[in-house]
């Protein structure tokens, strides 16, 4: 089982765990009370991050604190609380609010992990030896690989990840069904791609539409010859003919007929009946839905009965 053990804003600073020989000794004790002792109850306390997943018919899910992990696929039907604790940065992991992305205001403004690149990959500079934060790190993260993809979650919408989060990005953003238009090799030359489509196909996701499963199949495609003309010049020549549509299945038992957002800080204690998990949220019978990426740096207690 591999899992991508990651922080923050798109994944970007993911570090892969393979669970091997001997780290499958290592987290034995913690597998058979994640997997198999969860029909008692069972208590977890860590920092939220973004959960992890491993693709597969349906999708597993993780979530992984620094000493313990969670099946949560292992949680469904089942009653789960989640209590709130305290405020855990990412960065500094000092108990104060959380502004953006897991950070504190302070790490948000100074913490390369949160450069304005991230949100906007058309902004990055690495590869003209520029710095923005730190000049490693962001050569680290945009000199490689790049895709730009059509996904559809609630309807098609243009995007960019590095090559290694494919389908992980996808997952995230609760598509499914997704496909590849171009493979480039910087994060700079997918930025000016998306710009670029972004006036024929839209770059955002009705995250509401996805959680209630209000979608349709499209032929992406299809989609992707309409949109070959728009790409720009430059980046013409990394164009991918061939590629064909990913289909992904979520674990999910019911799904919401209306979506109520869950908010921790307005509703410290929630508990409720797990009937799904799409995208990074949690859907609940009571048609609660739980963002768990958007709650990163929460430190929290999980019960599960």
């Amino acid at each position: 089982m591999e899992l991508n053990n990651g922080i923050g804003i798109l994944g970007i600073f993911n570090q892969e765990i393979q669970l091997g020989a001997i780290a499958k000794i290592a987290f034995l004790p913690r597998i058979f009370k994640s997997v198999l002792n969860i029909h008692s109850t069972m208590l977890y306390e860590g920092v939220l991050r973004k959960m992890q997943t491993e693709n597969g018919s349906p999708i597993q899910y993780f979530l992984v604190f620094e000493n313990d992990f969670i099946n949560m696929n292992q949680a469904l039907d089942k009653e789960v609380q989640i209590d709130f604790i305290k405020f855990q940065c990412l960065n500094c992991g000092q108990d104060r609010p959380i502004y953006r992305q897991g950070f504190c205001k302070t790490c948000f403004y100074e913490t390369p992990t949160a450069g304005d690149w991230i949100m906007k990959p058309e902004l990055s500079t690495a590869h003209l030896d520029k710095e923005d934060r730190d000049l490693e790190f962001e050569k680290k993260m945009q000199l490689q690989p790049h895709i730009v993809y059509l996904a559809n979650s609630s309807n098609v919408k243009v995007g960019v990840t590095r090559k290694s989060q494919v389908p992980t990005r996808w997952i995230d953003q609760g598509a499914h069904e997704a496909i590849e238009i171009v493979e480039v090799p910087n994060r700079y030359l997918a930025g000016i791609t998306e710009v670029a489509l972004k006036d024929h196909v839209s770059d955002k996701t009705s995250w509401q539409k996805m959680l209630k499963n209000d979608i349709e199949d499209l032929d992406l495609t299809e989609w992707r010859s309409k949109l070959k003309p728009y790409i720009p010049e430059e980046v013409s020549q990394y164009f991918i003919e061939n590629d064909k549509e990913t289909h992904l299945e979520f674990p999910v038992l019911q799904y919401p007929e209306k979506v109520k957002s869950l908010n921790l800080d307005k509703t410290p204690t929630y508990k409720g009946v797990l009937k799904g998990i799409k995208g990074q949220y949690l859907i609940f019978e009571d048609n609660t839905v739980f963002n768990v990426r958007g709650s990163e740096g929460y430190y929290v207690g999980i019960t599960i009965n």
